[in-house]
């Protein structure tokens, strides 16, 4: 199956995506994910110029060559948008050669260890009282497991929340980054009411998540873990900058909170030190930035060994091409945990036509050969890339902080 073609498809149906095409000599092609939210043409140049030309010719059944030959084969390894790019190349490989085998991709990677697939919704305020009402709609439509963010008194913008009641949260919300302010104590005051109150409302058995996003030091989110532990959270997301593995340490000395990370890591080797310390509980980098399958499989099988599971960052700015594969690959990975899910636009899905489908809180995996996700690229040509950023954090008084 040798590769005749590969092109880039940027389209923006309500988010910025960033699709690779692969076309092999009979004519089966492949589509990978390769967004990189507010980087996403850094990757495109990437592509078209590096990775592109590199692949035309070579045979589309060597995934694990053509992997090692973009990642060992680059002498700058690793990287957002390298590993974005590794990404689309072995998702579509991986799309091709399950397609080539007639079969849907979870059964190419193993079969199902599992009927469906749990995903949390966000839920998230303006105060806490609405989140609760995001709360109860998103229960009757069958979820059992919730991400919970509300407005904090004092900080005007905030991480996770809509800047309305009942809109979709949108962090990338201007061309250039727009500045939030940030109080890590108003907030460590504030977020154990809304565990609290959820408690309080919908009982024990709802699964409750929370995204920190990278706010505080160890001891800081050590005290928040704490604090918390009386509402037994499914975890606790992203409670510190993980550049410093050992900040994890002081952390789990100190919170029996489960502990998730892993959505901007890119490699297995951001992972080491956690994993052999046991220091998370969650690994959570997407298909579509770790290298795609074949690097994430690694990832996976590295966690179970240390009863670490799955949780797939799931954003709207991943195309439905990423959701579709995490879904099979969530069908099969023995170790999984949880799967992201906020909704796509009602234009991204008919951009992005696919045969996986959500039901009562759970994804249910299609049986169409390969991960069972295409793309209308007529219908794409409509939605022109428009450039967005993410914001950057500022504490009260001025100091750049994490975002």
């Amino acid at each position: 199956m040798k590769i005749s073609d590969a092109y880039v498809i940027v389209t923006s149906p309500g988010r910025n995506f960033v699709t690779l095409k692969i076309v092999t000599e009979s004519g089966t092609y492949g589509i990978g994910d390769a967004t990189l939210n507010g980087r996403e043409m850094a990757v495109v140049a990437y592509l078209e110029e590096h990775v592109i030309p590199a692949l035309i010719g070579r045979d589309a059944s060597r995934i694990e060559d053509i992997w090692h030959y973009l990642y060992r084969g680059a002498y700058w390894r690793r990287g957002p948008v390298t590993m974005a790019a590794v990404s689309a190349v072995d998702l579509a490989l991986w799309d091709i050669k399950a397609k080539a085998a007639g079969m849907p991709l979870y059964q190419l990677l193993g079969g199902k260890s599992r009927e469906r697939v749990m995903t949390y919704a966000h839920c998230t305020g303006k105060d806490i009282e609405g989140c609760l009402a995001e709360v109860e709609k998103h229960v009757k439509l069958g979820y059992r497991a919730v991400r919970v963010q509300a407005g904090v008194p004092g900080i005007p913008t905030i991480y996770g929340v809509a800047k309305r009641e009942g809109e979709r949260y949108e962090p990338a919300d201007s061309e250039l980054p727009a500045e939030h302010v940030w109080s890590t104590e108003k907030y460590l005051n504030h977020v154990p009411k809304l565990f609290a109150a959820v408690r309080e409302r919908f009982g024990e058995e709802l699964h409750v998540l929370h995204d920190v996003h990278h706010r505080l030091t160890p001891i800081e989110a050590a005290r928040l873990g704490k604090a918390v532990e009386p509402y037994h959270l499914f975890w606790l997301e992203d409670c510190v900058p993980a550049e410093n593995q050992e900040s994890f340490r002081l952390i789990r000395q100190h919170t029996t909170t489960p502990l998730a990370v892993g959505e901007v890591f890119n490699s297995i080797h951001d992972y080491r030190e956690l994993l052999e310390n046991q220091w998370i509980d969650y690994v959570r980098t997407p298909l579509s930035h770790g290298g795609g399958i074949t690097h994430v499989r690694r990832i996976a099988d590295l966690a179970a060994l240390y009863h670490v599971r799955t949780g797939f960052h799931g954003p709207t700015d991943l195309s439905p091409v990423c959701l579709g594969a995490a879904i099979h690959f969530d069908t099969w990975v023995p170790n999984f945990g949880i799967q992201e899910h906020m909704p796509h636009t009602p234009e991204t899905d008919a951009v992005f036509p696919h045969d996986y489908r959500f039901e009562d809180g759970h994804f249910l995996v299609g049986e169409a050969p390969g991960h069972g996700v295409d793309i209308d690229e007529t219908l794409a040509k409509q939605y022109p890339y428009k450039r967005a950023s993410l914001p950057v954090n500022r504490l009260e008084d001025g100091t750049l902080w994490h975002w």
